[in-house]
Formats: C-alpha cells, sequence, structure tokens
C-alpha cells in the first residue's frame, strides 16, 4: 500500500530562512498526523539541540503516523536518533564515485559495510524500527554503486530503499526517468530475493518533481516523500496538497486522507515559515478555484466542471467568480444575482459592467461586498439626473 511521508519539519526547514518553533512543529505534527499520512519526519537530532529535543517531543505525541528521524551513518548521529524514540530512521550515505573519490576518501566496499553497520545497530537496539537506506544522488550515481549499497542494505536489515532524485534530475519519457529507475531497482533486488519498500525523494529544481514522483508511484514506488508548500532545498520537493488531491482524485485513493484539513495546516506552515503562498499556487492558492474572465464565469455559473477538474469542495473550499476587467455581462448577472439582485434591466447591467471594468482597469477585483456599493451608486446618479 502506498505511503506518504511528509518532511516539511526536516526537508522544509532547510528552505533558507525557515525555522519552526516547538509548539508549531507540535502544531503541524498533529494536522499531519489528522489528515493521514503515514509518516512524519521531524528532523535531523545531530544538527542542533532544539532539533533533537522536537523529534524527541513528538515521536511522545502518540501519534497514528510514524515518528520518523533522520541520519548521517555515522554511530553519534545514529544513538543520538534512536535514544528521541523514533519509528522510522533514515540514513544516508552517497555512493557515486565523485563522492567517494572526492568527498569520503573511501572504497564502496568501506562505505557499504559503514552502512550495514549503522542498520545492524540500529536493528539490533530496536527491531521493531523501520530502517530507510537513502544512496543521496541515487540517479546520478553509478547504478552498479547504487544496487550493491541497496542490496547490502537490506540484508544488513534495511525496510526501505530511498531513490533520491536530490538535484531534480529526472525528466518523465526521456532516458533518465523514475519509472524506469524504479522497476529496474525493483526487478534487480528481487533477483537477489530482496523485496524492500521502495521510497522517492524528488527534488522540483526543473519543476517536475511531482510528475516525477507519479512516474515512479506507477513504477512501483511504495512511500512518496512530499512537503507543505514543497518547501526544502532550492526550489524544494513535490508539494503536499497537489500530490494528496492528484492521488484521491486520479489514482483510486478517494477518502483515504482527510483533505479538507489542507487549507488549515497551509496557512499555518504559510504564517510561520514566512513562505507566502502564490494567488495562483494549484489547489490552495487564492485563485485557484476562482474564476475570471466572461466567457468562464458564464460557462461556470451553468456547470463548475466546463472550467474545473476538481470540486472545491474536495478541500473544504468554494469557487468564486471575480470581477475585473475581463467581465462579461453574463458574469456581472450572475453576481448581481448573488447578491439578491435578480433579472435586472439590460441597461443596469451595462452600467455596473462599466463601472467594473473601470476598477479592474487599475488591476483590482471587484468582490461581492463592493457590488453593491457600485449599484447604489448608479441608482443615485440616475436618481439624482432625474431631478
Amino acid at each position: 500500500m502506498l505511503k506518504i511521508l511528509d518532511t516539511t519539519l526536516r526537508e522544509g526547514e532547510q528552505t533558507p530562512g525557515v525555522y519552526f518553533d516547538l509548539h508549531i512543529k507540535s502544531a503541524i505534527a498533529d494536522l499531519l498526523d489528522e489528515i493521514g499520512v503515514d509518516i512524519i519526519e521531524v528532523g535531523h537530532p545531530a544538527v542542533t539541540e532544539e532539533i533533537r529535543l522536537a523529534v524527541s517531543s513528538i515521536a511522545k505525541r502518540g501519534l497514528n503516523a510514524r515518528v520518523g528521524a533522520h541520519s548521517r551513518t555515522t554511530l553519534n548521529d545514529v544513538e543520538l536518533a534512536l535514544d528521541c524514540g523514533v519509528g522510522f530512521l533514515g540514513i544516508f550515505y552517497c555512493v557515486s564515485n565523485d563522492r567517494l573519490n572526492g568527498v569520503f576518501k573511501k572504497e564502496l566496499s568501506h562505505a557499504i559495510g559503514q552502512i550495514q553497520e549503522m542498520i545492524t545497530l540500529i536493528k539490533s537496539k530496536n527491531s521493531d524500527i523501520i530502517v530507510r537506506y537513502t544512496p543521496e544522488d541515487t540517479v546520478r550515481s553509478k547504478y552498479e554503486n547504487v544496487f550493491s549499497a541497496a542490496s547490502a542494505a537490506v540484508e544488513a536489515g534495511a525496510d526501505v530503499i530511498s531513490i533520491a532524485d536530490t538535484t531534480g534530475f529526472m525528466i518523465p519519457g526521456t532516458s533518465h526517468n523514475m519509472y524506469d529507475h524504479v522497476k529496474r531497482l525493483k526487478a534487480d533486488l528481487a533477483e537477489k530475493n530482496l523485496f524492500p519498500m521502495i521510497a522517492v525523494h524528488c527534488h522540483n529544481d526543473r519543476g517536475l518533481a511531482l510528475a516525477n514522483a507519479l512516474d515512479a508511484y506507477r513504477g512501483g514506488a511504495e512511500i512518496i516523500d512530499a512537503s507543505v508548500i514543497g518547501l526544502g532545498e532550492r526550489a524544494g520537493i513535490v508539494d503536499l496538497a497537489q500530490l494528496l488531491v492528484t492521488l484521491s482524485s486520479g489514482f483510486g485513493f478517494e477518502n483515504r486522507w482527510d483533505l479538507k484539513k489542507l487549507v488549515e495546516l497551509y496557512d499555518l506552515v504559510s504564517k510561520h515559515s514566512g513562505v507566502t503562498i502564490s494567488k495562483n499556487f494549484p489547489i490552495i492558492g487564492e485563485n485557484a478555484f476562482t474564476h475570471c474572465a466572461g466567457v468562464h464565469t458564464h460557462a461556470a455559473a451553468i456547470n463548475p466542471m466546463h472550467y474545473e477538474s476538481l470540486d472545491p469542495a474536495l478541500v473544504g473550499r468554494e469557487r468564486t467568480f471575480a470581477l475585473d476587467h475581463m467581465s462579461g455581462i453574463a458574469s456581472v448577472k450572475y453576481a448581481l444575482e448573488l447578491i439578491g439582485i435578480f433579472n435586472p434591466d439590460k441597461e443596469t447591467i451595462q452600467e455596473v459592467l462599466f463601472e467594473v471594468k473601470k476598477v479592474g482597469q487599475k488591476g483590482r477585483l471587484v468582490d461581492l461586498t463592493e457590488l453593491p456599493h457600485i449599484v447604489k451608486s448608479i441608482k443615485h446618479i440616475k436618481s439624482t439626473a432625474v431631478k
């Protein structure tokens, strides 16, 4: 069964300038749990004492989700993470030739030995913990290195192998794509009678993180990493809301998650991260379910599906109709009906439309609270002109 790992509290804090206080981290974790996320990755305990305390505190909250920690493949990092009482621990070690030779100054065999040693230690201290091994920059590393390290990790007790597209390198439909990479790794591991869960961690450098994650799922991935607003290094990773809504509406996962809590979650994370949600952001953005152009509003007022592929009620939102310089007679008439003015004469509609367009040309919208004032002003001008 597909699992969702949210890493807003770990990868998300790698966004420049983003830090969440403990009480906010706890609130975010609670909302993620209520939504139905399977794994909540809280942080890397060795980075700061505050992060260690947060991981330990949230691990003790009694959430339905597994609480996870992130760790280098070193004894100190691993022991700090284990002491936090987490139910999920991800270790990482890049096995590309460039990193092995240029950074670690180690042979592949030595790296694999260290990976196995740490996994064996983790499992000896907590046999129930889920252990993930990530060959960092998986997709650009020599495949034979990745396969050797992954095989050894599973043999040592790793439950999950994560394919990390650390730089957003993968492109669906090309020779380097997630679908083929997942299929190949699963098949090769199966030939050795090894069947770990396959996770994917997709960065968004080319704007393809979600597409790559879905490509990976089609290829057999069982865990997808995501974060709120797609927070993370550089351009971030897969956006949680877009992932859950797409899986719910397109891949047969209806009613798996409580999507109506997404708006509350995004408001909380946006406020305390300082990262503004753009108006045209899918699903959550202010304009995501707002119709503007005259043709659009006319058709959507009759049948919203003419210009929508998602029902806003899915995430607890409502569709809206904006009035500006792009509006037409039909949209004005519909807006007037929404404020209780039915069957207005053509002259009134034209006069309201004229005023709406004037406002719109200044770069401003007319909402339903302003529209009555426009109508009242027009009536007043008419009445005084008659006198």
